[in-house]
């Protein structure tokens, strides 16, 4: 099958299915300066050889930098490190004023903030399509279990989490009572529970994905906004954010009113209209079972602990 069955937009789509980790991969360059690219094309190859992989776009400023190194160093992000995964991720500053690191193998700068780290040497280097394929054999490495790892999945960041099917409290289990009277437990099931009903009901009466209606409930108070400004309250990298942007785009309910500013169009303007009434009714329903005063009561002590951080 050729390349021309391929609307790019909705293939990038369907690969955003399948969540990856995020990494920064650092090396440096001939003139000794340090390096950093964000990554989430890694990968583990072997066990013996230890190999892991990664990829990098042939248009990629640093490329002939990675393609000629003789080693890099893995940085695998943790849950807090989105704004690090963001600088490394844009182009045109000093990626690395102001982060603390020290040179590891071969003079990789390695990150002192992390979930994982792996020091590679390179061990070969193929051709990828408009990628290169970049392999390195691991020669030290070092995980804190106490960091959650940073995920990526449909263009936003994520955290990884127990799945709700496999924290089922029962009334004869002391531990699960403790549990089920847990104020994050409590707040997560709650979280699971409705917006498993939430985010299907847009898809099907609007088309609207999550990331979707992220941006157009953001963009529903304000005029206009630009795409980095924008791309922290959705919690998405600007480059994916002009993705998803130029998605909704081509829908017709959002407008470009310049290279880095978006507005919902006359389109996007209804939608949203219809979109914040499915969220106030499925909002309304999970509070049925509470008197009104407890339900504002409820919402301004969960503002209470927010206000706390």
């Amino acid at each position: 099958m050729g390349n021309s069955a391929f609307d790019v937009k909705d293939f990038r789509r369907a690969l955003g299915q399948f969540p990856t980790g995020v990494t920064v991969i650092t090396t440096r360059d001939e003139k000794g300066e340090p390096i950093g690219v964000t990554a989430s094309s890694f990968n583990s190859v072997s066990i013996d050889p230890p190999l892991i992989l990664w990829s990098i776009d042939k248009g990629a400023y640093s490329l002939d930098t990675f393609r000629n190194t003789e080693h890099f160093a893995v940085n695998v992000l943790s849950r807090d490190q989105v704004d690090i995964s963001n600088r490394f991720a844009s182009r045109g500053e000093d990626k690395f004023s102001g982060i603390e690191y020290h040179d590891g193998i071969g003079g990789s700068p390695v990150l002192d903030d992390y979930a994982a780290q792996f020091e590679c040497k390179s061990w070969a280097v193929y051709e990828g399509g408009d990628h290169l394929i970049l392999v390195g054999e691991v020669v030290d490495y070092r995980y804190k279990d106490i960091h959650q790892p940073l995920v990526f999945s449909r263009g936003s960041y994520a955290v990884s989490a127990s799945h709700p099917a496999m924290v089922k409290p029962t009334a004869t289990n002391g531990a699960s009572e403790f549990i089920s009277d847990y104020l994050l437990y409590l707040l997560r099931e709650t979280y699971n529970r409705h917006s498993q009903e939430l985010y299907p009901k847009m898809q099907q009466e609007c088309g609207v994905t999550p990331e979707e209606w992220r941006v157009v409930a953001i963009l529903s108070d304000n005029a206009q906004m630009n795409l980095s400004d924008l791309a922290p309250l959705v919690m998405q990298p600007e480059g994916a954010l002009r993705e998803t942007a130029e998605w909704m785009a081509d829908k017709g309910t959002l407008e470009f009113v310049n290279d880095n500013a978006v507005a919902l169009s006359a389109k996007g303007t209804v939608l949203a209209s219809q979109l914040l009434n499915i969220a106030k009714v499925h909002e309304a329903n999970a509070l049925a079972a509470l008197p009104e005063d407890q339900a504002s009561l409820l919402k301004d002590s969960l503002r209470s602990i927010l206000a706390l951080d």
